[in-house]
């Protein structure tokens, strides 16, 4: 399973507002928008991989796609790895060729047409997750490829500096297991820092996702996440980008212990990428 969310320009626009969602005058249309973009992405030693890998490196298409309808609130996107079907990666032909990750939230503000701010807190959802593998129920030597759903409550929340960051707190129900599996907090923002005079600017963007309380009997250790840290250049149609990703026993994999001892879960990776905007 992999991640990466490269936050939106629109995302600056949306956050430079302090104000809590308003919806009681029965408008709950009146912060609609939406967005769409292509990323190609090129990675470099992304985790977990096992310590025989010869080459850890790939490249990926993303489709990124989000906006506001509503009450509903979504984010997502497609990625299509290894786009040459190349045999000397680790996204060759035994690879998942596809991952998709659909994040779609409603807000208890508009739903409610009450103003559920709290200090900091700016407006108040159901949030949901969803990660789903490109490969089948019996991929990935039998235990099934990604097929994840995470159900819980999320917020909009204003920070010093970085302004309005997404934070989630949800439970994990793994579809393929058919149970509970433990929880995760999830945090991502978009903070414009550097402007030019033609109106493109520098950003600092990125997420993170901690698993806690994973049970024994599917994971081997209970608790690991990542982190993204991306520096972006941005321009109205044009987005260019690094990013630092760091990780610590991701997905319940325990570093140089699973895998027979070969599993790398916990260090760090790199993310190039150029983006065309819609």
């Amino acid at each position: 399973m992999k991640k990466s969310i490269v936050a939106l320009s629109v995302l600056a626009l949306t956050s430079a507002s302090a104000f809590a969602a308003d919806y009681s005058d029965g408008d709950i249309h009146k912060n609609d928008y939406k967005w769409m973009q292509f990323n190609y992405m090129y990675s470099i030693d992304e985790l977990p991989h096992g310590k025989d890998a010869e080459n850890n490196a790939h490249d990926y298409l993303e489709m990124e796609f989000g906006g506001r309808s509503g009450v509903f609130d979504l984010y997502g996107y497609v990625d299509v790895f290894n786009l040459a079907t190349k045999d000397d990666t680790d996204k060759d032909s035994d690879a998942s060729k596809m991952f998709m990750k659909f994040a779609p939230r409603i807000s208890l503000d508009a739903l409610t047409g009450q103003d559920l701010s709290l200090g900091p807190i700016q407006e108040v959802y159901i949030a949901t997750l969803f990660n789903w593998g490109g490969g089948s129920r019996n991929a990935l030597g039998g235990s099934g490829d990604v097929n994840n759903s995470f159900w819980g409550l999320g917020s909009d929340v204003m920070v010093p500096w970085l302004g309005k960051i997404g934070l989630n707190v949800y439970g994990l129900y793994d579809l393929n297991k058919k149970d509970w599996n433990g929880y995760q907090v999830s945090t991502n923002w978009f903070k414009p820092f550097y402007f030019f005079e033609n109106g493109s600017f520098i950003s600092y963007q990125g997420y993170i996702d901690y698993q806690f309380g994973m049970k024994d009997e599917y994971s081997s250790v209970s608790e690991g996440g990542v982190m993204f840290n991306g520096i972006y250049w941005h321009s109205d149609q044009f987005a260019v980008g690094y990013g630092l990703k760091a990780y610590t026993n991701v997905y319940g994999i325990e570093d140089g212990k699973d895998w027979g001892g070969s599993a790398e879960s916990t260090g760090l990776s790199h993310y190039v990428s150029v983006t065309y905007k819609f």
